[in-house]
């Protein structure tokens, strides 16, 4: 801990803490050696409601995913690590696409489709109370779930267009603003899982009540 400092306060001002400043990475660990990029941050300075665990589980709701068929879990932990005094921690939010009105996220875990892992940066040295999120597009079961083949850009645009479209839960109506940061992430395929490329673009949102 002796080499940690925390942010700076223009760090958390922004809403968010670069994890790689503390030792944290842009990508989880899915295996020991390969990890899936971490490409959409829901930034701090966002609506204080979806900040929350449950203000963020309606908001996933309302961008298309929900929790998973049944409540049951399906696939690995992932873990991440966000430079935030936490060190690796178990994912805190796993959502799948929602097909509705038939069938939810259960057709989702048959037919694949988007979903996303999310932690929260909330660990003493950088409590910026942002939200990381991995997005992917899976393929269906009989193939074992695996990413699509340009899945992790698609599933970070496919979350990106739904947020900055304006969407709404419960009487509650939000719009996102997007900023894509280029250096976060290693553009390609080095150390990540299935060895599918990416294109190193992080989209940070500041999502806004209407």
């Amino acid at each position: 801990m002796a080499n940690k400092k925390p942010p700076a306060d223009s760090d958390v001002l922004a809403g968010w803490v670069d994890p790689r400043i503390n030792g944290g990475r842009f990508l989880d660990f899915t295996t020991p050696k390969f990890g899936e990029p971490l490409n959409v941050i829901i930034s701090g300075r966002s609506d204080p409601y979806i900040l929350s665990d449950e203000g963020f589980h309606h908001y996933a709701k309302s961008i298309g995913y929900s929790e998973e068929c049944l409540g049951l879990h399906y696939g690995a932990i992932h873990e991440a690590d966000l430079g935030d005094g936490e060190g690796r921690r178990d994912e805190m939010f796993l959502a799948r696409q929602y097909y509705f009105p038939i069938w939810g996220t259960c057709w989702e875990s048959f037919a694949g489709g988007h979903h996303f892992r999310a932690w929260k940066q909330n660990g003493t040295t950088a409590n910026s109370g942002a939200w990381f999120i991995g997005a992917s597009k899976e393929e269906h079961s009989q193939k074992h779930h695996k990413i699509t083949e340009n899945g992790y850009n698609e599933g970070r645009d496919w979350l990106v267009e739904n947020a900055v479209a304006g969407t709404y839960y419960k009487g509650i109506w939000w719009k996102a603003e997007v900023e894509f940061r280029e250096g976060l992430l290693e553009p390609g395929n080095n150390g990540v899982n299935h060895g599918i490329e990416q294109d190193g673009f992080v989209a940070i949102l500041t999502v806004n009540r209407l």
